[in-house]
């Protein structure tokens, strides 16, 4: 019984495979977390663009040209 307890204790197969399942999680955790910050600065560029471009646009006319 001491035996196969020492050898359970000391049997490292599927830890390696525990380890990369961890740090895939933990790069797919700072992934989304980059994303969701990059996403948040382009909407606020996009929408001060389309600010932007409303206010010059604002006043012109068609001409028949």
């Amino acid at each position: 019984m001491k035996t196969q307890l020492q050898q359970f204790w000391n049997d490292e197969d599927g830890a390696t495979a525990i380890e990369y399942g961890l740090i895939a999680g933990l790069i797919a955790v700072a992934i989304i977390a980059a994303l969701t910050a990059l996403g948040a600065d382009l909407r606020a560029m996009f929408e001060k663009v389309s600010t932007s471009v409303k206010a010059g646009t604002e006043g012109t006319t068609k001409s028949g040209g």
